[in-house]
């Protein structure tokens, strides 16, 4: 089975930048597509992006769309979030998640879930 942990969470003012790591154990992740959900506090958890088995065909939702780009290093078994011109409304626990397909679509149901991490986007 597949465990996730991600890493590279916190604060950073608006406007500014962070990125996320989804670290993969217990099994590769090149037989997986990947994807990065968030959470706020009192929403509904919304799918920001996805990334297919090889790296192609990555998927991203209109509010991150220009400003968030989703990579993965198959070796290293990571899937990394690279967060720029980072918004107040950014703010939330964002987490990873692995699903067995092959082209990745943030409208799956994802079977792996890591733990999540916070990230906080303030003045």
């Amino acid at each position: 089975q597949l465990q996730l942990a991600e890493s590279g969470g916190g604060l950073v003012q608006p406007g500014g930048s962070l990125e996320l790591s989804c670290t993969a154990s217990g099994s590769t992740i090149e037989n997986h597509i990947i994807a990065w959900f968030r959470q706020a506090s009192g929403k509904e958890r919304e799918g920001v992006a996805c990334i297919s088995k090889h790296g192609g065909y990555p998927e991203y939702s209109d509010s991150v769309k220009g400003r968030f780009t989703i990579s993965r290093n198959n070796f290293k078994n990571t899937v990394l979030l690279k967060m720029n011109a980072l918004r107040p409304e950014d703010t939330a626990v964002y987490y990873c998640a692995a699903d067995q397909r092959t082209f990745c679509d943030l409208a799956y149901e994802y079977t792996d879930w890591g733990q999540g991490i916070q990230v906080t986007v303030s003045s």
